[in-house]
Order: C-alpha cells, then sequence, then structure tokens
C-alpha cells in the first residue's frame, strides 16, 4: 500500500486567504499527510489540511504561537520508513551534514528555508526540500511543492504551485 504525503514549506503566510486555500486544494487534494517544513508563520495555516494528518515545524519567520506550540524539529514514522521534520534554518553551509547531525538513524530528511526545490540521495538518506510554497523564488518563479510516496520504498516528486 503507498501512502502519499504532501510537503510543503515557507507559505509564510499571516492567515490563509482563498486564493492559498483554492492552491492547496487543487495540490494536496490526493494525499493523506500533510508534512509542513517551517515558516507557516501562524498556525491558522495549517486549518486549511483539517482532514489530513498533518505534522510541522516551526521555522525562523513563524509568529510566536507557533514557535511555542510547534517543535524545531521530529520523527514521524510512515510504514517502515522513519523521517526527519526540519526548516533547517540554522543549516546555511554544508546543508545535508548540518542536517544529519540533527537525527539519527532516519531514512529521510525533510527541510524548507532555502526556498528551493530540491530532492537527492546522499548515501541511504533522500533529502528533501519542497521549495517556498508561495512563489518567492526569483524572476517571478512559482511556488513548488512536492509529494513524497512511501511503500517498499521512498519516492518523490515536485510540482509547480498552480495560479489558480
Amino acid at each position: 500500500m503507498t501512502v502519499k504525503i504532501g510537503i510543503l514549506s515557507d507559505t509564510h503566510l499571516v492567515r490563509p486567504d482563498n486564493h492559498f486555500r483554492r492552491q492547496a486544494a487543487a495540490c494536496f487534494t490526493d494525499v493523506e499527510m500533510i508534512f509542513h517544513a517551517g515558516d507557516l508563520t501562524d498556525l491558522s495555516v495549517l486549518d486549511v489540511f483539517a482532514d489530513k494528518k498533518v505534522h510541522a515545524v516551526h521555522g525562523n519567520m513563524c509568529h510566536g504561537s507557533s514557535r511555542n506550540s510547534l517543535p524545531t524539529k521530529k520523527i514521524i514514522t510512515v510504514g517502515n520508513f522513519h523521517i526527519g521534520l526540519i526548516h533547517g534554518m540554522n543549516c546555511r553551509y554544508d546543508i545535508e551534514n548540518c542536517l544529519l547531525k540533527e537525527f539519527e538513524q532516519v531514512d529521510c530528511i525533510i527541510s524548507g528555508h532555502t526556498h528551493i526545490a530540491d530532492c537527492h540521495r546522499l548515501g541511504d538518506i533522500l533529502f528533501i526540500n519542497p521549495g517556498s510554497f508561495h512563489g518567492t523564488g526569483r524572476y517571478g518563479a512559482p511556488g513548488s511543492y512536492a509529494v513524497l510516496e512511501v511503500n517498499d520504498n521512498l519516492s518523490c516528486k515536485f510540482f509547480e504551485v498552480p495560479g489558480l
């Protein structure tokens, strides 16, 4: 059985608006879980995903309520895999090694902060950064998100956030 997990980061919203609700519905209809890798800014952003199992961490741009309610990092077990979730705000250089120091014995590390979508393996560990959900890239680049499929292995796909 395959479990689909929607991954987003860096939404930077004071509160979810109708535009964000439409985008989230379009992007994450077919997923069972949501992983938010920080900088959601306000906890109300997670209310959009009330029909999903949600795991989230806070980032450096989060309001005090988010910082007090959400952990800096966490490990989630899905199937036979241990997945680390962190914003990664303290990892500017040598990002992979910095993230590896935060987690022991995980199969995957999901982070945000850089606003750059990336998925690659280093040894046996899959690293995923979904990029910024809102188009905050250079030259009007659209937002991005990822879907992690968990079955006998871990696989990741990236998508562009629709304008709607």
